[in-house]
C-alpha cells in the first residue's frame, strides 16, 4: 500500500483551507455587504426624512403667518367694514414680514368685503378676476380649511411661488399669502446624498413643485413612463425605501409625504451609492486573497524543505535497506558456501517461501520479511563443522546433534542483527513438525509460530527438489507425494495445500535445483605460461573452462564468439596497457573483469578502484585465492572492493 506523501497532503490541506476560506468569505463578506446596505439605505431614508422635515417646517411657517394674518382681518371686519384699515394692516404686516421674517414671504393680500387688497401695493390688470383666480376657488373649495395653490410664476417678480389660502367666516372672502419657493428649492438642492443621488418635490398629480435640477420645475411626472412605477409606489405608503429602474438604471429611492399632499423624494443610483462599500469589500477580499498567497507561499517553501528532508530520510532509509539487503544475502551465501553441493538453497527458500506468502494474502511488509527469514533460516551453520555439513554419508547420533543446534544458533544470531523477532523465529523453529516430533523444542500444530510453519514446507520441498552430497534431485512426482505423505505430520495442512497447488502448476518442473551450466572464462595474457597456470587452477572444477587470447585482437575475436561469464586480464603486456583495454572491453561489454598483476603499489590499486574494475589477484597465482574470487565472482554477482 502506497504512502500518502507530504506534497500530496499539502494540496489537499491547500485545496480544503482555500476552498473553506472562500466559503468564510463569502458569508462574511455577502454578510457585511447586506448590513452595509441596509444601513446606507437607512442613512439616506433618515436623510430624506431630515429634509422632509426641514420642508413641512418651513411650510408650517407660512400656515402660522396665514393664520394669524386672517385671525387679524376677521376682527378688523368685526369692528369695521371699511376696506382700508384692511389694507393698511396687510400693507403694514407685508413690510415686517418680510424686513424681519422672510424675504421669500412676498405679500399678503385677497378678496375681502367684494374688493381685491393687496399689502404689497399691486395693482391687478382691469381684467383680473380675483375670484376667478386658483387661490380664491382652492379655498372657497376648503371651506375654512388652508389649502396650498399649484406653484406659479408671479407677475410681479417672475419667481416661481405658491400661495397659501384660507376662507374667512363670511364664506365669501379669502385671504393669501405669497411665498418664493427659493428656500424649498434651497432644501431640494441638498438633498443629493453627497452627489450620489438628486431630490425633488411632487404633488399628489405629479407636478414637480421643486427639483435638485431647476429645468424640472413644473414638469408634469404623471405622465413619464421613467417615473410611473415610482409615483404609484411613492402614492401607495406615505414613507419608505424602494429599488426600481429608472431608465437603464438600477436605483434606490425614498420618499416622505409632507402636508397638502405634497411628496419629497431622492433617487439615488446605485452604482454610486453603493461603490464605496464595494470598494471596501473588494479591497478586503484583495487583502484576504493577498494574505492567504503569502501564506501558500510560505507553505510552498516550507513544503518543498519538509520535501528535501523527506528525500534524503528516504535515500538514507533505502540505503540502509540495501545494506540490509546486501548483509542478509552475504549471510545466506557464506551459508551456501559451506555446501557447495546445495548452492543457492537458501535463495530458492526464500522465494519458495514469499510465493506461498503472496498466496496467503500476506501485506507487501509482512512477505518482505518472510523472504528474509527464508534466506537466513541456515544461518545457524556457521556453528556447524563443515566436515559434518559436506558428509556424504549417514551421520552419527553425535554429528546429527550438531546439526540440530542450528535452529537454536541461527536464532541468537539473528536477533542481535535484526530487531524483527519473526526472522529469528523463522530459524529457530522451521524443523519443527506439525505433529511435535520435531527440533529443537517439539512444538505442535499452530503453536509452531506460522513464518516458521511457512520455512519449513519450503525448505523441506528445495531439500527434495535439488541435489544433496548423498543424492540426487527426486523427481516431482515423488517430492508431490511427500508432501502429501507429511501433511498434518511434518507440515501444516494449509500450507502444504498450498505448496502443493504451486507443484501442480509447475507442468515443467522448473522449482527445482538447475543443473549446473558450463562457464567460460577469457583469460588474456601475452604469456602462454600464465594461461596454462589458471587453466591448472581450475582443472577440478568440471563446469569451467579457460578461452585464452595473447593480444586484444585475439581477445575480442573471443568474446564475439563465446558466451564468456569473467575475463582475467593481465596488466602489463607489451603492446597494450590493461587499463586501456579494460576500458575498450567495458565500453562493448557488461562482463565482470579481474586483473592479474604483480604490481602492488597504491597508485595501481587505486586505479584499478577508481575504474570500477571488480577485483584483482596478485602474481605468482594462489590457486586457492584463484579459485575462491572466480567462484564468489561467477555465483554471486559483480562486486566491489
Amino acid at each position: 500500500m502506497k504512502k500518502v506523501t507530504v506534497t500530496r497532503h499539502f494540496l489537499i490541506a491547500v485545496i480544503l483551507i482555500f476552498l473553506l476560506q472562500a466559503m468564510m468569505l463569502a458569508v462574511i463578506f455577502s454578510s457585511f455587504y447586506r448590513i452595509g446596505a441596509a444601513d446606507i439605505k437607512e442613512l439616506g431614508l433618515s436623510n430624506m426624512k431630515s429634509q422632509a422635515a426641514m420642508v413641512e417646517n418651513y411650510l408650517n411657517r407660512g400656515n402660522n403667518v396665514l393664520w394669524f394674518a386672517a385671525e387679524s382681518v376677521e376682527h378688523l371686519i368685526s369692528i369695521s367694514s371699511d376696506n382700508s384699515e384692511i389694507l393698511r394692516y396687510l400693507s403694514d404686516a407685508t413690510e415686517q414680514m418680510q424686513k424681519q421674517f422672510d424675504p421669500n414671504f412676498t405679500g399678503l393680500y385677497g378678496y375681502i368685503n367684494g374688493q381685491y387688497l393687496d399689502g404689497s401695493g399691486w395693482v391687478p390688470p382691469v381684467d383680473y378676476v380675483p375670484t376667478e383666480r386658483d387661490w380664491y376657488k382652492k379655498a372657497i373649495e376648503a371651506d375654512g380649511s388652508m389649502v396650498i395653490s399649484d406653484p406659479y410664476v408671479d407677475a410681479q417678480t417672475g419667481e416661481v411661488v405658491i400661495s397659501f389660502s384660507q376662507m374667512l367666516s363670511d364664506k365669501r372672502s379669502v385671504i393669501s399669502l405669497d411665498v418664493i419657493l427659493n428656500e424649498v428649492q434651497s432644501i431640494t438642492e441638498n438633498m443629493s446624498m453627497g452627489d450620489l443621488g438628486y431630490g425633488f418635490i411632487v404633488d399628489s398629480g405629479g407636478l414637480v413643485i421643486s427639483h435638485y435640477d431647476k429645468s424640472e420645475i413644473g414638469q408634469d411626472y404623471s405622465g413619464n413612463n421613467n417615473w410611473n412605477d415610482l409615483l404609484d409606489t411613492v402614492y401607495s405608503s406615505d414613507t419608505g425605501e424602494y429599488d426600481l429602474v429608472i431608465g437603464n438604471a438600477a436605483c434606490t429611492a425614498f420618499s416622505e409625504r409632507i402636508a397638502n399632499d405634497w411628496y419629497i423624494v431622492v433617487v439615488a443610483n446605485n452604482e454610486l451609492l453603493f461603490a464605496n462599500l464595494r470598494t471596501q469589500l473588494f479591497v478586503g477580499i484583495l487583502l484576504s486573497v493577498l494574505i492567504y498567497t503569502i501564506i501558500v507561499v510560505f507553505c510552498i517553501f516550507s513544503v518543498r524543505k519538509i520535501k528535501k528532508a523527506e528525500q534524503i530520510e528516504h535515500e538514507s532509509i533505502e540505503q540502509v535497506r540495501q545494506m540490509n539487503m546486501n548483509i542478509i544475502r552475504s549471510l545466506s551465501y557464506a551459508i551456501d558456501a559451506k555446501d557447495r553441493y546445495t548452492r543457492g538453497h537458501s535463495q530458492r527458500v526464500a522465494e519458495y517461501s514469499l510465493a506461498i506468502a503472496k498466496r496467503m494474502g500476506k501485506t507487501e511488509e509482512e512477505q518482505e520479511i518472510i523472504y528474509f527469514a527464508g534466506l537466513l533460516h541456515d544461518v545457524g551453520k556457521i556453528r556447524v563443522s563443515e566436515a559434518v555439513i559436506n558428509k556424504p554419508g549417514k551421520l552419527t547420533d553425535d554429528e546429527f546433534d550438531q546439526i540440530k543446534i542450528h535452529p537454536v544458533s541461527g536464532y541468537h544470531i539473528l536477533r542481535d542483527i535484526n530487531k524483527d523477532e519473526r526472522i529469528g523465529y523463522g530459524a529457530k523453529y522451521h524443523h519443527e513438525r506439525y505433529d511435535g516430533s520435531g527440533y529443537p523444542n517439539g512444538l505442535t500444530g499452530k503453536n509452531i509460530p506460522e513464518i516458521a510453519r511457512i520455512i519449513g514446507v519450503a525448505d523441506a520441498y528445495d531439500a527434495m527438489a535439488s541435489n544433496r552430497s548423498y543424492r540426487n534431485a527426486l523427481s516431482q512426482d515423488v517430492v508431490r507425494q511427500e508432501i502429501v505423505s507429511g501433511k498434518g505430520r511434518q507440515f501444516d495442512p494449509d500450507i502444504a495445500d498450498i505448496m502443493l497447488s504451486m507443484i501442480d502448476e509447475d507442468k515443467e518442473y522448473k522449482m527445482c535445483q538447475k543443473d549446473t551450466e558450463d562457464t567460460y572464462i577469457l583469460v588474456i595474457d601475452d604469456e602462454l605460461m600464465n594461461i596454462k597456470m589458471v587453466e591448472r587452477i581450475l582443472k577440478d572444477i568440471n563446469t569451467v573452462h579457460v578461452v585464452s587470447a595473447l593480444n586484444p585482437e585475439e581477445a575480442f575475436a573471443a568474446l564475439e564468439n563465446n558466451d564468456i561469464s569473467l575475463i582475467l586480464l593481465d596488466l602489463r603486456m607489451p603492446d597494450t596497457d590493461g587499463f586501456e583495454l579494460f576500458t575498450m572491453i567495458r565500453g562493448k561489454y557488461d562482463i565482470p573483469v579481474v586483473m592479474m598483476t604483480a604490481d602492488k603499489s597504491s597508485d595501481t590499486l587505486n586505479r584499478i578502484r577508481e575504474l570500477g574494475i571488480d577485483d584483482y589477484i596478485t602474481k605468482p597465482l594462489n590457486k586457492l585465492v584463484t579459485q575462491e574470487v572466480i567462484y564468489g565472482i561467477i555465483n554471486y554477482g559483480k562486486y566491489s572492493l
